[in-house]
């Protein structure tokens, strides 16, 4: 069932294919964006919103396609850029992505107050909308969007029709399958007659998405953890520009605790209190596993050597890997961690330099009081790879609506890599010099291990047993952090982190 499926899906993609070259853009080259017309050609997930919009009827979904290529050139939407918007339509802080849903979709929010019927402006407020929307399905290819109607106190001034009517054609015509719901918060009893307008606008297939709230209820949708304080939320976040708000990742916790600056150097303090931490955390059972493991003299049992390449063969799967231009990345996607029961909610990420220079690297996150990120701002020396751990600080629970953003640079040669250099680095690399890719995080329900929880799990890109973390995170002083070695029976292995 599945393998037809996929099939049939394939084919319906093929043949939209064909017939949009054969009867659309065929001696009408002017018509499209060359762009969109070639990305067409190359992007299956593209073809598909469409379809999926149009019910696989592909005569729609041609004619949605046509009307989506030429809105794109009117507005020249592959050359948006902040510059393209007024800087006071974005100081004003109406329109801007932030936080998520109970489902782990991003907020598109419109604060509709700060919004006045103007024709004049309408051109550029249609543009910042545009703007949005693109840089997200660029960034989230697929992943929907709950778009946040907030119409606390708003006048009957601040309702502009055309502009709602464009708004809800975006995700009709232009961004398909991107719409996870439309949330219309405090809505006044006065606005009732022009959103039954809005449900004939949004068609049958879509008006069960609108969803209306009021403070009481609007909890169904979205946690208190990224509703703000006037809906009954906890979030602090105030908009401000500039800089634009970036997906709202920032400095994550890293060894010492909440970071003063990138490049504060770890304590002795520091460095004793983790490693009390961990040691405290290994029980007894381990703690000795782990002398016998760096005594070399002692000979280990083939029983025991036998249950240990017994449990890593078990745990060692295949892990996905993005392959970018300066890094590969993995897990790909999503980061595993552990549940409560499992005991052990620590992660791996995996960066490996694929470039022929040394990259810097930092992580943020959406949720920096969470986790604990390790090293969180550092570099990868050419062809080398690098350990990232991150864990939960603090017994706080890991979300699915929390999100992780690497971010990557090739740095010169004769570029110093000690803290200092870094932060000055990152203050004067150009924007369009630096990688970035995104994970999400995902719970494991089950109580089995999964390859991508640290303990006792193997890793085909490195096969440190959970032993060895512990032993070097413990054991290890951070200073000496720059080179280390892993005992495994008599092979020394000198790594840089």
């Amino acid at each position: 069932m599945a393998e037809h499926h996929a099939q049939n899906k394939a084919r319906l993609i093929s043949e939209t294919r064909r017939r949009f070259e054969a009867e659309y853009v065929t001696d009408k080259s002017d018509k499209y964006d060359p762009r969109d017309v070639e990305r067409l050609q190359q992007d299956d997930n593209w073809i598909e919103s469409y379809l999926y919009w149009r019910h696989n009827v592909i005569d729609e979904t041609l004619k949605m396609l046509d009307e989506s290529f030429q809105w794109r050139k009117e507005m020249t939407v592959n050359d948006l850029t902040e510059s393209s918007i007024p800087r006071w339509l974005l100081e004003i802080g109406g329109i801007y992505l932030h936080g998520y849903d109970k489902e782990g979709n991003k907020l598109f929010w419109i604060r509709v107050k700060y919004h006045v019927k103007d024709h004049k402006t309408m051109l550029d407020k249609k543009k910042l909308i545009a703007f949005w929307l693109e840089r997200y399905a660029r960034r989230e290819n697929g992943k929907p969007v709950t778009v946040m109607f907030d119409l606390s106190e708003t006048g009957i001034n601040s309702i502009d029709m055309e502009f709602v009517r464009f708004i809800i054609n975006c995700f009709k015509v232009y961004y398909p399958k991107y719409l996870s719901k439309m949330v219309i918060f405090d809505m006044p009893w006065i606005m009732n007659a022009a959103f039954k307008i809005v449900k004939t606008w949004l068609g049958p297939e879509a008006v069960s998405l609108l969803k209306f709230a009021s403070k009481s209820d609007i909890q169904d949708y979205v946690s208190v953890e990224y509703l703000p304080p006037h809906m009954g939320g906890t979030d602090p976040f105030k908009y401000s520009y500039p800089p634009l708000v970036d997906d709202d990742f920032q400095t994550p916790l890293c060894e010492n605790g909440p970071i003063a600056s990138e490049d504060e150097a770890s304590s002795k303090e520091d460095i004793e209190s983790d490693g009390k931490e961990i040691l405290e955390a290994i029980s007894n059972e381990e703690q000795t596993a782990l002398l016998k493991k760096i005594n070399l003299t002692e000979p280990t049992s083939k029983a025991e050597e036998h249950e240990k390449d017994s449990k890593m063969k078990a745990f060692k799967k295949p892990l996905s890997v993005f392959k970018g231009p300066l890094l590969h990345i993995s897990p790909a996607e999503e980061l595993y961690f552990g549940n409560t029961e499992s005991g052990e909610k620590k992660t791996l990420i995996v960066l490996t330099n694929v470039t022929k220079n040394i990259v810097a690297f930092k992580v943020r996150t959406t949720a920096p009081e969470k986790y604990r990120v390790k090293p969180s701002n550092s570099s990868c020396d050419p062809g080398a790879s690098v350990d990232i751990v991150v864990s939960p600080h603090g017994g706080l629970t890991v979300s699915a609506q929390d999100r992780f953003l690497i971010m990557a640079a090739e740095m010169e040669q004769s570029s110093g890599t000690g803290p200092a250099e870094l932060t000055q680095f990152w203050k004067e690399v150009p924007r369009n010099k630096v990688m970035e890719h995104r994970l999400r995080c995902h719970i494991v329900e089950s109580s089995k291990p999964t390859t991508l929880t640290l303990k006792d799990n193997a890793f085909n890109i490195s096969d440190k047993t959970s032993a060895d973390i512990y032993l070097q995170e413990a054991l290890w002083p951070r200073h000496n952090r720059n080179t280390l070695f892993f005992v495994k029976g008599s092979e020394i292995r000198n790594g840089k982190r």
